[in-house]
């Protein structure tokens, strides 16, 4: 249940509204950051905008599964954990194909996108500070939310190297590093999700 000290039929209602507006917010930053992302041939911006995308999803299966139990949470929280994996590995082929194929990555537009989607996610987080001690499907979204605000930044780091230093190498770098926190995030949703359901068993 969430801190909030509500009854479960309120908490459940403000589960579903913090999970409809993380679910638009997150749709609207993922076009925003993938068209801005091609145009600027980021491939930070690009595997931000994906990371934008697998959290879209997760909003949305845990909004499916809100109030329907531990064992259809779980299974949610493990899809969202499968899902992020997918698609960290497949900016990771991204990257590489930049890598070997080149890139011009523009300095201003990736610090300008990443600030801004710095902005959506900060609020995202504190919107699911609130409910922190919810059921596994509210903190895979807490744990999608804490990597976003931190692959932000690192977006931001990136395009700031770019202009500094004129060479296209930290935006692959970032790149890949926020791939490499997508999947970590992947795992640790499976990880909660594999203990919520061993704990509903054991119970």
């Amino acid at each position: 249940m969430s801190n909030c000290g509500c009854g479960s039929d309120q908490t459940e209602k403000l589960e579903r509204k913090t999970l409809i507006t993380l679910l638009v917010v997150n749709a609207v930053m993922f076009f925003t950051e993938i068209t801005l992302g091609f145009l600027a041939e980021s491939t930070g911006l690009i595997a931000d905008s994906l990371d934008m995308l697998a959290d879209a999803g997760v909003y949305g299966l845990s909004l499916y599964v809100v109030g329907k139990g531990i064992e259809r949470q779980s299974k949610a929280a493990s899809i969202s954990g499968v899902l992020q994996i997918i698609l960290g590995v497949g900016v990771l082929v991204e990257v590489a194909r930049r890598l070997i194929f080149g890139s011009e990555p523009e300095s201003l537009l990736i610090v300008a996108v990443g600030g801004a989607a710095l902005v959506a996610n900060v609020y995202c987080l504190f919107l699911l500070s609130r409910h922190r001690d919810a059921g596994v499907h509210m903190r895979a979204s807490l744990i999608f939310s804490t990597n976003d605000v931190i692959a932000n930044l690192g977006v931001i780091i990136s395009g700031l190297l770019v202009w500094a230093l004129g060479s296209r190498y930290p935006d692959l770098v970032i790149g890949a590093i926020i791939s490499a926190v997508v999947v970590r995030g992947g795992f640790m949703i499976l990880h909660e999700a594999k203990e919520a359901n061993e704990t509903r068993v054991d119970a």
